[in-house]
């Protein structure tokens, strides 16, 4: 496996990032891969969400949530009141694993450089972890609340909720997870 530089990949910039994202064979998903997913959204963005693994539909396409779990998205980012340069969509790692099986801390390592420079190349005001195997990615162990943000070295906020695959089988969650972006709204909302 290839260590990476987060800085040398930064000052690199998107394209190149991209470019080392779509060449990477730093561990077996790249074998299985149809189509790496890298992000959706905005490049400026004021809101970044970090999603898990790509699934089916995002390996077919190379589009992160382009499935019912992002037509969820994309009902939560409406709620949540944000346009389209507002945001952008990643995930922990860029290929889906098989069987939709949860990533191995091993591919999780692989990938988190890609992760990490694509965070600051994005330089967000808001992270939002989408559900936990998001937030062991990015958080390396350190444990967060539900819906309560925590700042990050001045850098910007982390905020955890949940998947919103998880909303396609738990409906009743639906209003918990509203509560807690109204909760929060004013991490993103402008004064």
């Amino acid at each position: 496996m290839a260590v990476r530089s987060v800085s040398k990949l930064v000052e690199q910039g998107f394209e190149a990032v991209e470019k080392e994202i779509l060449e990477c064979k730093d561990c077996q998903l790249h074998e299985t891969v149809t189509n790496k997913v890298i992000s959706k959204g905005s490049r400026t963005p004021s809101v970044v969400f970090v999603g898990e693994a790509p699934g089916k539909n995002e390996d077919e396409t190379g589009v992160p949530f382009c499935g019912r779990a992002g037509k969820n998205l994309d009902g939560m980012i409406e709620y949540m009141g944000l346009s389209g340069d507002e945001y952008a969509v990643i995930n922990t790692i860029k290929c889906r694993p098989p069987k939709n099986r949860n990533p191995l801390k091993s591919e999780i390592k692989a990938c988190k450089p890609f992760l990490e420079a694509q965070i600051q190349l994005l330089n967000p005001k808001v992270i939002i972890l989408l559900g936990n195997t998001a937030e062991k990615a990015f958080c390396d162990g350190d444990k967060l609340e539900w819906g309560v943000p925590k700042a990050v070295d001045g850098k910007y906020t982390l905020l955890k909720i949940y998947h919103p695959a998880a909303l396609i089988y738990q409906r009743s969650r639906i209003e918990e997870q509203n509560t807690l972006i109204d909760n929060n709204r004013h991490l993103w909302e402008l004064e």
